[in-house]
């Protein structure tokens, strides 16, 4: 075809392709009858109860009125030969007239020849078709799927149980003509062109084929410059070879643009339809399509002098070909609306033959037989015994790694010779007894579903095995082994009533197809063993092949890789981010707020915006804050960016990538409820937006490959920057401070939040190429917050109330997830509904949740219960899934419920009705409560928005803290929010989204914080707190003290609690390392509790906890350790004043051992410091400006686990970073300062910690040295065994020795 001026249209493609196939069954009339008019010879059976066939046309009423078999059994068959290939659109049947036989359920068969038969199918299953009722109703079926074929057979499954078999049918459908070519493997069609070169845009190649070899070329063409088009056999698969690039690429080494099809040397006819404009391409085998686009820069295919069909001819010799030929049919072969065959037929001058071309074709007498049960099926065929030596050959086809292929007992007690496939090896084993005198191991993964053969000689001692025509022969010494042909050879298998030497099979029955057996040299007529008269057999498929590639089309989704035995397939999700038995559900959730659901804190993840739908996974950094969740995707030029030389015919150009497609960062912003990106232009005579009318000197692309000519802070489509609307740029005639064209450095900043122009995909500048221009820019990661749809909920108040979507489509996978909360005892969650086919989930009783799904195989339903109610009014969690391995139900963290699905039978699910969310069409059995965040198939619903429109349905659903308040730790309160609810750390001594991050910090010698007992300081938006008495100066009934600490120095003063007379409270370590809290109540009578279970300066974390209700005292120490203690009536407590910790430093009258103690105050760590409900650590920390609080001397706030990891008096401030995207000072941009000082810091920290391991040691040490003496000081400390569990001291009655009004416990 000549050059085509433009591309045509895809309807153009479409058609274009089929315009030369002429009429087809589908428009126009082919439904004529075509049995009623057959001989009765046209008729045969596998047996029939008269003895010679009888007519069983459609009301048949003479002689026996149609066909019964001998025999009532699965064995049975009814065929019909049409006397031509036809095509058949519909079959009908009767029973046997005046009698109670008739077929209840039947399938079909196909054929050319007779032999070979294929089963038809639908939805890629052996089809059943409905029978008769009765004997003289008729049953009429059109078929889904014409068929070509000259042969019809009609096979019985299920019939009368009152009756027997019987049948009377009729085939409607007509004439079929075609054009063939019979290829010898030798021989091909050459198709010259009328000129040199033939260029196309557009190209439609038609045909179909039929063969017994799994290799050969069905067509190629090439031109000089490079082009080249193949379609290839390989190993029963097609390969299409095109490229248009003129890289001189030779087919020998381009790799295959496309593979499609398995199984495809099976001896039936095989469709194929390639159609191409330009580089895009639709290349479809029989009902599977791949679409692709080539690579190249041309879209013309420029092919030279002629397409050859069969083969590829090498040029100047004759009967010379490049690659195996293709051996066998070819039908219906057109190019580009050419006739091929028919030009050839036709002798015409563009067609040269090379080799014997036949327009017939010829068809192998060869029988396949299938062993279907990989436990019962076997063959029998005789042998002729005592002959010496053995032959045996034939071909065999399985997707199964084991099976017993070939078992005979020896003749002459010569033993038994096993043949057998082992982890997709094949072994032949000749033993005597328990002797194993031979054994032959060949060839690898022969489960690959293609034909192999195998031949085993044994002659003269020396026994070949060979496999594919490469031979093998045992490693063993066999000169001393006779062996001699047995009389019986049993094939796949074993009958159960034989004797071990009779027939051993050590592994299961092979599954899979055989052919070509030959037994002595001698070839068996499987035939006759299906007839009966030669052999015997048990569960065979005699006269068709009928493996099936369970991988084609691959169901295993996103990328997982399938494998297959003779029954199921596998599929192996690794590496793919996806799980499930068809790799169907994302291991990763769809958004920040999900994971901080989960209790995760600030961190890299992944994030999967549409769940199992088509999109993958992006990586994203979650900054996990206690208001916000913030998800920032970075790309790869987030670095401040100088630009020179920018003019606007030679613009700087810059394109992001952010590590994932477009789609992913569209699906996530949609996701989102805000999103921004910051840009920042700085400049120094470079104009950026110019006016606002004016032509841009620098713009940026965005998710639609739109043009923006608006900066950060401005709105769409205003070209003006944020100080342009805010009225304060540096020139008020501009409206960008970088339009000013100053020859200083200024800058416009701000964010882009627009979501449907982001992400930033590109920005172009053109204003730096005058004298003394620069410029330089950033943009930041894009950064979102909010998640549209996890808190997306709905309630429903009245049971006839539902919302509506459109129909839910999931023919092969279906994933249905939602939270629900109700207090009803039932009620339906979802229903949609098909002509058969439905799905229902639903609450069914206060603890049980029902899944029902019927894809036309009858309802399956699964069911789990749970231990206590579900209708609680607390959010539950439902996911329910179906696949074609299996269907599973998933309820909160309860057992899952799953059915394997059956391999064979309906299994694409056809709903056609509107999706029903809370009730049912019928508006009967109605949800009442709550339902949200619903999910189908990663899709997400919005319930809320459908909701507005909606009677009897409310936006929304209260009470969020009723199920999830208990995730607020630490003294944390649940504040509830329309979209969820977030923890407030207000009165917690930890932060964060969940209260539990502790607030830690380093104390030096001196460092001293004080907090001083006042009025609330405002931390939060809500100021008018009912709480205050809390910090009023009161007398407190309770106290309830808690802190965490790691150091190594002793003695020393962690806490100190004074009130408004001379009365402390004092917590400290001794000088020994144990703890004292010293309760000074009057200068008179004091209380001094020890902890003396170990030295607690010992570099490690400690917990403690005071509690003291009233009277009653309670210390723990570690979550082991723990004291109670009551005080006295007498006892009286006073009004608190100030909670220091760390160093004393107002002069403040101390007892000798906390003076001791206060020398240094405290050095090390202290973590999640809290006093009733004050934290005074985190008001130091956090609010030092507004909180009433005091520091003195260095306080730097760092991670106490930290610490534990380090040199407890070298540690260095360690901040957490809450955005590794954060932005940095900025003002001075290309400002360079080389911090020359930076070493020399360096060099003196690594002496102070050198210094600080040194005085640490000698700590030690004289810690050691003197740890008898500390025990026997003034304060006359309580000696404990080493030995002594703490866990006896628990809740344990202290001794009191009382001097003086001071009292003294141990612990």
């Amino acid at each position: 075809m000549d050059s085509l001026p433009g591309l045509p249209s895809v309807w153009t493609l479409l058609f274009s392709g089929f315009w030369h196939l002429g009429l087809t069954a589908s428009n126009y009339n082919c439904d004529d009858p075509l049995a009623s008019l057959l001989s009765p010879m046209a008729f045969s059976s596998s047996s029939d109860l008269t003895g010679p066939p009888s007519p069983a046309q459609l009301n048949w009423r003479i002689g026996t009125g149609g066909w019964s078999p001998a025999d009532s059994n699965a064995q049975q068959w009814l065929q019909m030969d049409l006397g031509n290939r036809v095509e058949i659109t519909a079959v009908a049947t009767q029973g046997r007239y005046g009698s109670s036989d008739w077929v209840t359920s039947y399938s079909l068969m196909f054929s050319d020849t007779g032999r070979n038969w294929k089963q038809y199918k639908q939805e890629d299953s052996i089809w059943t078709f409905a029978g008769n009722m009765n004997a003289d109703s008729v049953v009429h079926h059109k078929l889904l799927h014409s068929v070509r074929a000259r042969f019809i057979r009609f096979v019985p499954l299920e019939w009368n149980p009152s009756g027997k078999i019987g049948m009377r049918v009729e085939v409607y459908g007509c004439s079929y003509k075609s054009d063939v070519a019979d290829f010898d493997g030798r021989s091909s069609l050459l198709y010259r062109f009328n000129q040199k070169l033939m260029s196309t845009l557009k190209d439609v190649i038609s045909l179909k084929f039929k063969s017994m070899q799994g290799d050969g070329v069905l067509f190629h063409g090439e031109g000089q410059r490079g082009d080249h088009i193949t379609l290839e056999l390989q190993q029963g698969r097609l390969t299409l070879y095109l490229n248009l690039d003129d890289s001189k690429a030779r087919l020998s080494s381009s790799p295959p643009s496309a593979t499609l099809g398995s199984l495809l040397d099976d001896q039936h006819w095989h469709s194929v339809l390639i159609e191409r404009v330009g580089k895009q391409v639709n290349f479809t085998v029989d009902k599977h399509t791949q679409h692709f686009r080539t690579k190249g820069e041309a879209d013309a295919l420029d092919i030279d002098y002629e397409l050859s069909f069969g083969g590829i001819p090498v040029p100047g010799k004759p009967g010379t070909f490049l690659k195996k030929n293709f051996h066998g049919c070819i039908e219906n072969l057109y190019y580009n609306g050419v006739n091929i065959i028919d030009l050839a037929k036709r002798r015409k001058h563009q067609i040269y033959t090379v080799g014997n071309v036949t327009f017939s074709c010829s068809e192998p007498q060869i029988v396949p037989i299938t062993f279907v049960n990989s436990s019962s099926s076997y063959l029998l065929l005789p042998g002729t015994p005592q002959i010496d030596g053995l032959s045996v050959s034939f071909q065999f086809r399985t997707w199964n790694k084991d099976g017993l292929l070939l078992s005979t007992e020896l003749s002459e007690g010569s033993g038994d010779l096993l043949l057998s496939l082992e982890g997709g090896i094949l072994r032949l084993v000749i033993q005597k007894m328990t002797e194993r005198t031979a054994e032959i191991l060949t060839g690898s993964s022969l489960n690959d579903g293609l034909w192999h053969s195998v031949s085993i000689n044994a002659r003269r001692n020396r026994i070949t095995l060979t496999l594919d025509n490469e031979a093998a022969s045992p490693a063993q010494d066999t000169t001393r082994i006779q062996i001699y042909s047995g009389s019986n050879y049993y094939f796949g298998g074993c009958p159960d009533n034989l004797t071990d030497s009779q027939c051993l099979n050590p592994i299961k029955a092979f599954q899979g197809c055989m052919r070509l057996i030959f037994i002595d040299n001698q070839p068996k007529d499987l035939i006759s063993v299906q007839q009966g008269s030669l052999g015997n057999f048990s569960d065979l498929h005699i006269d068709l092949c009928s493996i099936k590639d369970r991988c084609l089309p691959n169901y295993c989704e996103h990328g997982g890789s399938c494998s297959q035995s003779w029954t199921t397939f596998y599929c192996n999700c690794s590496d793919t981010g996806y799980t499930g038995a068809t790799c169907h559900n994302s291991i990763y959730e769809q958004s920040c707020e999900v994971y901080r659901h989960q209790g995760n804190r600030a961190g890299f993840f992944y994030v999967d915006s549409d769940g199992s739908g088509p999109l993958g996974p992006l990586r994203v950094y979650c900054n996990i804050t206690e208001d916000k969740i913030w998800m920032s995707v970075q790309h790869n030029n987030t670095e401040l960016t100088r630009v020179h030389g920018a003019n606007p015919q030679k613009p700087y150009t810059m394109t992001l990538d952010y590590g994932s497609s477009l789609e992913q960062l569209e699906a996530l912003i949609d996701g989102s409820e805000h999103c921004e990106q910051e840009v920042a232009y700085h400049c120094k005579r470079s104009r950026l937006l110019n006016t606002p009318d004016g032509t841009p000197f620098t713009w940026w692309i965005g998710r639609s490959n739109e043009k923006h000519p608006y900066w950060g802070g401005s709105l769409p489509g205003v070209q003006q920057c944020e100080c342009g609307l805010e009225e304060r740029c540096l020139d008020i005639r501009h409206f960008c401070n970088c339009d000013a064209d100053k020859d200083e450095w200024t800058n416009d900043t701000g964010f882009l939040s627009f979501k449907d122009h982001l992400p930033v995909t590109q920005i172009v500048i053109t204003d730096t190429n005058r004298s003394n221009s620069e410029a330089a820019w950033r943009i930041g990661p894009l950064r979102c917050y909010g998640d549209r749809h996890f808190w997306n909920a709905v309630s429903f108040y009245t049971e006839a109330s539902y919302l509506h979507f459109p129909t839910f489509h999931a023919e092969f996978s279906a994933d249905i997830s939602f939270f629900f909360k109700t207090t009803a005892l039932s009620g339906v969650f979802l229903e949609n509904l098909g002509i058969k086919d439905f799905i229902r989930l639903e609450i069914s009783s206060p603890s049980e949740i029902t899944f029902a799904i019927d894809v036309g195989n009858g309802p399956v339903e699964l069911i789990v219960q749970s231990p206590s109610p579900l209708n609680d009014n607390q959010w539950h969690y439902v996911r329910a899934e179906r696949s074609l391995k299996e269907t599973s139900l998933q309820v909160d963290n309860l057992p899952r419920s799953t059915r394997e699905t059956s391999e064979e039978g309906h299994f694409r699910l056809q709903l056609n009705s509107q999706l029903f969310v809370g009730g049912t069409s019928s508006r009967q059995k109605g949800f009442l409560g709550c339902i949200r965040s619903l999910l189908l198939n990663g899709q997400k619903l919005d319930l809320e928005e459908r909701a507005k429109v909606t009677s009897g349905v409310r936006p929304g659903c209260p009470g969020h803290c009723s199920s999830y308040g208990s995730n607020c730790h630490n003294g944390g309160k649940c504040v509830e929010k329309h979209s969820g609810y977030l923890c407030d750390c207000t009165h917690s001594p930890y932060e964060g989204p969940f209260c539990q991050k502790e607030v830690s910090a380093v104390f030096e010698p001196g460092t001293s914080v004080t907090y001083v007992f006042q009025e609330p300081y405002p931390v939060t938006k809500n100021t008018s707190l009912s709480s205050s008495a809390i910090y009023t100066d009161v007398v407190p009934s309770k106290e309830n003290i808690a802190l965490s600490f790691v150091t190594a120095q002793t003695p020393s003063l962690l806490l100190f609690i004074n009130s408004s007379s001379q009365d402390f409270l004092a917590v400290l370590l001794c000088k020994n390392g144990s703890l004292q809290v010293r309760y000074q109540l009057s200068k008179e009578e004091t209380h001094v509790f020890t902890v003396d279970a170990e030295n607690f300066a010992n570099r490690r974390m400690h917990h403690l906890q005071i509690n003291r209700e009233g009277r009653e005292l309670t210390i723990q120490m570690d979550q082991q350790l723990r004291l109670s203690y009551n005080f006295s009536p007498e006892v009286e407590f006073r009004t608190i004043r100030s909670l220091i910790l760390g160093k004393i430093t107002e002069s403040i009258g101390l007892d000798s051992e906390t003076a001791k103690a206060n020398t240094a105050g405290f050095v090390g760590c202290l973590s999640s410091v809290q006093y009733n409900h004050v934290a005074p650590l985190k008001a130091a920390l956090r609010h030092a400006a507004i909180a009433p609080v005091t520091v003195h001397g260095a306080l730097k706030e760092s991670s106490c686990g930290f610490v534990v990891d380090s040199d407890v008096n070298a540690v260095t401030t360690v901040h957490s970073s809450s955005d590794p995207f954060g932005k940095t000072d900025e003002r001075e941009p290309l400002t360079n300062a080389v911090r020359s000082d930076s070493a020399v810091i360096g060099g003196v920290i690594a002496v102070v910690i050198f210094v600080t391991f040194c005085t640490v040691g000698v700590m030690i040490r004289f810690l050691y040295q003197h740890k008898q003496s500390h025990r026997t000081n003034q304060m006359k400390e309580k000696e404990y065994p080493e030995n002594l569990d703490s866990s006896f001291r628990n809740e344990i009655d202290l001794q009191n020795t009382v001097s003086e009004c001071k009292r003294e416990y141990f612990i």
